[in-house]
């Protein structure tokens, strides 16, 4: 990539009082393969509410010239409480980066967003806009890493959790495999590495300041209008295991909840792999239905056949689908809202009842 020639693209972050470990972050930016000082990458971090010193942080290291490689862009916001999350600060970095792209002509493009506890290889800005040529957004893969004293039991919890997931998509790639997200991939889609046009973005609605889940939002509004979802394995962005974080419902939760599990005090469960096969049993039934469920008779087997009603049909609305994947997605959404929790088992026995299954059908 020569000089002036940077990818027309913006990494979005929501910042919280993050002076430790942004820094960290905006050094990882700075070092993306193919830019330089005169090919900046561009970067828009909101910081909200921060009384850390995290604003003081970032202006530091702009004025010490730690951030030549980069256009980078601050702003420092005091949110109403009500509005004072994840969500709010994310869609601000996002829109803030796709006004910014079309202020400069770009037709083409790119959001990345990611989190600013987060720090990210050298190549993935590159690795996203390769992927996004097959997808319409993309994924990159969590890896947890210590932050603390290394703790064997705690590794090796993380490595069962992730055999789980690896077996959640064995059975979906044995039942109704995805070829626009062929194996191998992972299974990560959150705030911590994604990327999309920045017209996919503006055409969706943009991402729902939701004060959680508000990635998974967004990653869903993008299938409902037939989009690819890619998990590339490619892209890796490195994520803390850190116990106290600052997103309601983030990964901090999730690690609390592994550590509750080592110190004895609960087991770890995770929806049984029954619930898994038949979900996706169903889905692969669902996308079979394409395109004949957009007809007056191809509606009526399907919605015979989950219960569908008019209500939802009006909801569904399958003659504007442009394809499988948007019907698929829309159905789902409607289909799940009436199901009951998925019942619940310890970690050990979902991996033998996955093996089991697996071995039965394989047979």
């Amino acid at each position: 990539m020569g000089e002036g020639a940077a990818p027309a693209a913006v990494v979005c972050v929501p910042a919280r009082n993050e002076v430790e470990r942004l820094p960290r972050l905006i050094r990882s930016l700075a070092a993306q393969d193919g830019f330089s000082p005169g090919a900046r990458l561009r970067v828009a971090i909101a910081a909200n509410n921060c009384s850390d010193g995290t604003v003081e942080a970032v202006r530091a290291m702009i004025a010490g010239g730690e951030t030549a490689t980069l256009d980078l862009r601050l702003l420092a916001v005091d949110l109403a409480p009500d509005a004072a999350h994840v969500g709010t600060a994310r869609r601000l970095a996002l829109d803030t980066g796709a006004d910014w792209l079309a202020a400069d002509g770009c037709t083409d493009g790119v959001l990345l967003t990611t989190d600013a506890d987060a720090w990210l290889p050298p190549d993935w800005v590159a690795a996203n806009l390769r992927a996004l040529r097959e997808a319409e957004i993309v994924g990159g893969r969590l890896v947890i890493d210590r932050e603390a004293t290394a703790d064997t039991g705690l590794s090796r919890l993380h490595a069962r959790i992730e055999s789980y997931w690896q077996a959640v998509r064995a059975l979906e790639d044995r039942f109704n495999p995805p070829v626009y997200d062929p194996p191998p991939r992972h299974g990560d889609h959150t705030g911590a590495s994604l990327a999309l046009t920045a017209s996919l973005y503006r055409a969706v609605g943009g991402l729902p300041a939701l004060r959680r889940g508000e990635d998974n939002a967004l990653v869903a509004r993008v299938q409902e209008q037939g989009g690819r979802l890619r998990h590339c394995p490619a892209i890796r962005v490195h994520v803390s295991d850190r116990a106290e974080g600052r997103a309601e419902g983030g990964m901090a939760i999730e690690m609390l909840r592994r550590l509750a599990v080592l110190g004895g005090g609960e087991a770890y469960r995770l929806p049984a792999p029954e619930h898994w096969h038949a979900l996706i049993l169903r889905r692969a039934a669902l996308r079979r239905s394409w395109p004949d469920v957009a007809t007056a008779e191809g509606w009526s087997a399907v919605s015979e056949g989950y219960g569908l009603t008019d209500e939802d049909r009006a909801a569904i609305a399958p003659d504007t689908c442009p394809n499988a994947i948007a019907f698929v997605e829309r159905a789902s959404r409607r289909l799940d809202a009436r199901a009951a929790p998925a019942p619940l088992q310890d970690l050990d026995a979902a991996l033998a009842g996955f093996a089991a299954l697996l071995g039965e059908r394989a047979a």
